[in-house]
């Protein structure tokens, strides 16, 4: 393979490059929040996939925590708009990781002080990069014996909510501005893309799948929508139980989630999305974490059984540095029998959730029959109050969205 000759070895050498213009400074980011969105669309074909079909992959790991950077900036914004968020309040939430990210650059980009609710699972990775960014870890000691940890997590941020007076939680399972954050999202891919038929997204709040299919389905009403789910989880009426995977699924009912918008759902288990994850790490450059492999199964199984030529979006929600201890690493994927054991060719089918429980990678064509699940009460907060500290309560950073 010819190697690229290095810049320096280009005609005209180190001049050439001093005579270049200096960069516009109204062209740079004056706030990391400057850099949320506008991610770049990448094309995966073989080897990943087959005969020359593939998908297109919405990269949301360039943004600068995830894709949950959206949501974290425009619920912490509109919250502040309302008055429901005083400036300068404390920002109290239950996260996985990927939120915890999004808030913690929102706490810089608005002023508020942020403390999450994780729980064992979370990666030591993130918890480390949490405090770095100055937000208090609380990690939750035993799961709920109903919902699990993220049940065990929402009581954690019930509790601090009571104990600190003008605390505000975004609550992201129930927030409709959650849904909200992800116009933008939809109306980058139409940009991008211009034709999309199939949209691929992994749901865990619901938030990213309805936000996006909702703002599509306006340019595209035809638009085929494919929810990824992990097995164990409860949000399209299966039963609940042990799940290793983070970032999608849920042990509660989030009421951002769209049911009717859904066309078909994929449960995917642990080792299919490792396998998908390494297979894109490998061969593309580009992959992610559980929900990544998760979605990229599906989408390279859609971009073979569809009609050639079908235009399908998938969106990957992270990239791979958060998983180095989970995904990428060898120890911990052995310990859960995680690999060398590649997904079946095709998902076993289901009519209706609650036919059987799935185990391994399976396909139900119709959800909208699922029957509607109760959520929860959303999570309640004091009604802003003054300050905790004394922190800017100007205008937020300039640009932030």
């Amino acid at each position: 393979m010819h190697s690229p000759a290095h810049p320096l070895s280009l005609p005209g050498g180190p001049a050439a490059f001093a005579a270049c213009p200096l960069p516009d400074p109204a062209a740079t980011a004056r706030s990391a929040a400057h850099l949320v969105g506008n991610t770049p669309v990448l094309w995966i074909a073989e080897p990943f996939t087959c005969d020359q079909r593939g998908f297109f992959a919405k990269l949301e790991g360039c943004n600068p925590g995830g894709i949950k950077d959206r949501a974290a900036l425009h619920m912490v914004g509109a919250a502040r708009e309302r008055g429901d968020l005083a400036p300068g309040a404390p920002i109290v939430e239950s996260t996985s990781g990927t939120l915890g990210l999004g808030l913690a650059l929102a706490g810089i980009a608005y002023g508020h002080p942020v403390t999450v609710v994780g729980d064992p699972g979370m990666e030591p990775l993130i918890v480390h990069q949490l405090r770095a960014y100055g937000v208090d870890v609380v990690l939750v000691d035993r799961p709920h014996p109903v919902g699990g940890w993220q049940q065990a997590r929402r009581e954690g941020v019930r509790a601090l909510l009571e104990a600190v007076p003008g605390a505000w939680c975004p609550d992201q399972y129930h927030n409709p501005d959650n849904t909200a954050a992800y116009t933008g999202l939809g109306l980058e891919l139409a940009l991008q893309l211009g034709r999309i038929e199939v949209l691929v997204a992994a749901v865990g709040t619901g938030g990213h799948s309805a936000g996006v299919a909702r703002t599509l389905r306006m340019l595209h009403p035809g638009l085929e929508v494919v929810g990824v789910d992990s097995i164990h989880s409860t949000v399209f009426g299966q039963p609940a139980g042990p799940r290793l995977m983070r970032g999608l699924g849920s042990s509660i009912h989030p009421r951002n989630v769209d049911h009717q918008a859904f066309n078909e759902v994929h449960w995917v288990a642990p080792n299919e999305a490792v396998w998908a994850c390494r297979a894109l790490a490998r061969h593309h450059y580009a992959s992610g974490g559980w929900s990544v492999g998760a979605v990229a199964l599906v989408a390279r199984w859609l971009a073979r059984t569809r009609s050639a030529g079908t235009r399908i979006a998938a969106v990957f929600p992270d990239g791979v540095h958060r998983y180095t201890h989970t995904v990428y690493n060898d120890i911990y994927c052995r310990e859960h029998d995680l690999l060398n054991r590649p997904p079946a060719p095709d998902p076993d089918e289901i009519s209706h959730p609650s036919e059987r429980t799935a185990e391994r990678w399976t396909r139900c064509p119709h959800p909208t029959g699922t029957p509607a699940i109760p959520a929860p009460p959303p999570m309640t907060a004091h009604t802003p109050s003054a300050p905790a500290a004394a922190t800017d309560s100007a205008a937020p950073a300039q640009g932030v969205r």
